[in-house]
């Protein structure tokens, strides 16, 4: 398996940080790409992720749902969200 692969495991495995934000637990996640400064067809990294249940990811409340600004609007910046990613991935290394 390869490094990208176990972190977007890895990733998965935390369940939804906007859930647990939202303090409704760990619910089952998908990992979302962020495409901070990329252009659209530029491969995502996939270091550069966070995991999102299938609500919040493709739902009518999701990221791709709402778009982008307001998703952000509504909850908060994807780069907060992963700033929340990296840190429980931290402390799940512990």
């Amino acid at each position: 398996m390869s490094v990208s692969a176990r972190h977007l495991d890895r990733v998965a495995s935390l369940g939804c940080v906007l859930c647990r934000h939202l303090g409704q637990g760990a619910t089952p996640a998908q990992v979302h790409h962020l495409r901070e400064g990329q252009g659209m067809g530029q491969r995502a990294d996939d270091f550069l992720t966070i995991p999102l249940c299938p609500e919040h990811h493709t739902g009518q409340s999701g990221i791709h749902g709402m778009g982008r600004k307001a998703f952000e609007r509504a909850y908060l910046p994807e780069m907060d969200l992963l700033a929340m990613t990296i840190e429980l991935l931290e402390k799940d290394r512990s």
